[in-house]
C-alpha cells in the first residue's frame, strides 16, 4: 500500500473514531424490557380427593423435591420427637464438611468414650477403635447407628454439644422454625422436636448432595472387614419401585417415623410421616402417600423458545454483537388430570451499549400454564465485551492498515 494511500484510510478512520458515543454508560434499561420474574411459590395444589388417603399417624406431609410444593399435609407443622429423622441433619453437616474439603472419605475417625457409650441402634464402636468416614456414614445411612453418628458429629464439630449449635444453626438457615435439637442421634431428649414439614426441609437440603445416595441406596453391606453386617432399617429402599433414601427413626417416644424419598420419570418426592405405632404401619403409610404422589403428578419441563438469537448487537463496543443463553426453562409441577398447555414469551432488549458484562440480564421466558402465568427465567450474556476507546479504536486501525 502507498503512502499516500495509508494517509487517506488513516485520515477516514480517525474520522469514523470519532462520531463513538461520548460515554460508556448510555446502555439501555434493561427493565425496561424484562418482567421482574413471577416465580410460583410453595403452595398446596393437591387435587380434591387428597383428604381421603386416611394415612394414619400424627403427621404427615407430602412435597415435590425440585420445586418444594407441598402435595399434601395434614398435621405438618405439629412438633414432635423425630427419633433417628434427626440423622439427616447430621448428615448434612457432614456432607456439606465433606465437599468443603474438612476430610475425606478415607479419613480414619477413631471412637471417644462419649460416642461408645450411646445405646440404641448401634454398630457396637469401642472406645479407640478406627473406622473410615466411607464406613462410618454406611453405619448411619444404613444401620442408622448413633455412635457413628456421634462419631460423625465429634468429627464437624469438635464435640457433640459443639455440634448441635451447629445443627440448631443450619436448621435456622433453612427456615426450619419449628425445630430445637438436643442431640446428634435422635435418642428421646426434654425439648429434642422438631415438625414434619421442617423434615422434609432439611431432607430436601440433603438431596442436594448426590452423593449421599450412594448410602442410602444400599439394601446391604458389611463393615470390618464382613464382621458386622449391615441391612437398611428403610425396607422400601428394597421393596418401592424408586426409593432413594432416606431415614427412618423409632424410639419410645416418637414412635415409628420416616422420612421417605423416591423418583419415578423425573418426579422426585419426599413423604414424611410421624408417630406410628410400629414401622409396618409406618411404611404402609409411606408407600401410600408415596403412591398418591406419583398417580396425580408429574414434572414437565418447557421447550426453550426457538425464536431466542444467539447473540445481541452491541454499540461502541470491541466487537459487534454479543453471545446470550439461557440455563434452560425450569423444571414445572403439574396435576396428571390438570388441563391447559404451556407456553412461553419471550422478552428481550433489541441491542446493548458497551461495556457489557458476562452474566448480564438482557430478556427473560415467561412460562404460562393454562394461560396463567406459572414462572420465569433469565436470558443473559455469556462474555464480556469492553467498551470500543479511542486508544483501542487507534489500534484496531493500525492493525487493519499497517
Amino acid at each position: 500500500m502507498s503512502k499516500k494511500l495509508k494517509c487517506v484510510s488513516l485520515l477516514l478512520a480517525l474520522s469514523i473514531l470519532f462520531s463513538f458515543p461520548a460515554s460508556a454508560n448510555e446502555t439501555l434499561s434493561v427493565s425496561d424490557y424484562v418482567n421482574t420474574p413471577d416465580w410460583a411459590t410453595a403452595q398446596t395444589i393437591a387435587p380434591n380427593n387428597a383428604a381421603d388417603l386416611n394415612l394414619g399417624g400424627k403427621s404427615i406431609i407430602l412435597i415435590e423435591e425440585t420445586t418444594g410444593k407441598v402435595l399434601y399435609e395434614r398435621e405438618a407443622d405439629l412438633k414432635l420427637p423425630p427419633a433417628s429423622i434427626t440423622k439427616i441433619m447430621t448428615l448434612l453437616l457432614t456432607m456439606e464438611a465433606l465437599e468443603n474439603g474438612k476430610f475425606t472419605l478415607d479419613t480414619q475417625v477413631a471412637c471417644s468414650e462419649h460416642a461408645a457409650s450411646m445405646g440404641g441402634a448401634q454398630i457396637w464402636l469401642k472406645e479407640g477403635e478406627k473406622m473410615s468416614v466411607d464406613d462410618i456414614l454406611k453405619a448411619v445411612c444404613i444401620k442408622s447407628a448413633n455412635d457413628a453418628s456421634v462419631v460423625l458429629a465429634e468429627l464437624v464439630g469438635g464435640s457433640e454439644d459443639g455440634f448441635v449449635n451447629m445443627m440448631n444453626a443450619r436448621a435456622k438457615e433453612l427456615g426450619m422454625t419449628n425445630t430445637t435439637f438436643k442431640n446428634a442421634s435422635g435418642l428421646d431428649a426434654e425439648g429434642h422436636l422438631t415438625t414434619a414439614r421442617d423434615i422434609a426441609t432439611m431432607s430436601r437440603a440433603l438431596m442436594r448432595h448426590d452423593k449421599i445416595f450412594e448410602y442410602t441406596r444400599i439394601w446391604m453391606d458389611t463393615l470390618r472387614g464382613g464382621q458386622t453386617e449391615l441391612v437398611n432399617t428403610n425396607k422400601l429402599i428394597r421393596f418401592y419401585k424408586g426409593a432413594t433414601g432416606l431415614k427412618t427413626g423409632t424410639t419410645a417416644g416418637a414412635g415409628s417415623c420416616l422420612s421417605a424419598t423416591a423418583e419415578r420419570d423425573g418426579l422426585s418426592l419426599i413423604g414424611v410421616v410421624m408417630g406410628y405405632p410400629n414401622s409396618k404401619e409406618r411404611n404402609a403409610a409411606a408407600r401410600k402417600l408415596l403412591d398418591y404422589g406419583f398417580a396425580n403428578f408429574e414434572i414437565v419441563t418447557p421447550e426453550t423458545p426457538t425464536e431466542i438469537p444467539e447473540a445481541l448487537s452491541v454499540k461502541g463496543g470491541m466487537k459487534e454483537s454479543v453471545l446470550i443463553g439461557t440455563e434452560g426453562a425450569p423444571k414445572i409441577l403439574k396435576g396428571k388430570n390438570q388441563s391447559g398447555k404451556i407456553e412461553t414469551k419471550l422478552n428481550l432488549v433489541e441491542g446493548l451499549t458497551a461495556p457489557v458484562q458476562k452474566g448480564q440480564t438482557v430478556g427473560s421466558v415467561d412460562i404460562y400454564l393454562g394461560g396463567k402465568k406459572h414462572s420465569s427465567y433469565d436470558i443473559k450474556t455469556t462474555e464480556n465485551i469492553d467498551e470500543m476507546s479511542f486508544f483501542r479504536a487507534f489500534l484496531v486501525i493500525l492493525k487493519n492498515v499497517f
